[in-house]
């Protein structure tokens, strides 16, 4: 099943933020952002074999399909986004 993208801004919040899921802290490189992360770039360095946990079409395929449709899942990552992309801006 192939799902519509997400609507992703690429604005590096999630990568910067891994600390905050337990999911991800184990990418945490010691300062919340990912290990795999570039500053300078702002981009993944892994991006073609990043891991699933960081690709939210995988991720809803795996644990989320059999609860929720695809763009309510899409919604509730949105706001998650919202929130970290203003708590940046603090």
């Amino acid at each position: 099943m192939t799902l519509p993208a997400f609507p992703c801004t690429q604005c590096g919040q999630c990568c910067r933020n891994v600390h905050l899921a337990e999911q991800t802290q184990h990418l945490d490189r010691g300062d919340g952002a990912c290990r795999h992360y570039s500053d300078a770039d702002k981009h993944c360095l892994i991006y073609e074999t990043r891991p699933d946990i960081c690709r939210v079409d995988r991720q809803y395929q795996m644990h989320y399909a059999q609860r929720f449709s695809w763009e309510a899942f899409v919604e509730v990552n949105v706001k998650v986004c919202k929130l970290l992309q203003g708590q940046a801006q603090e």
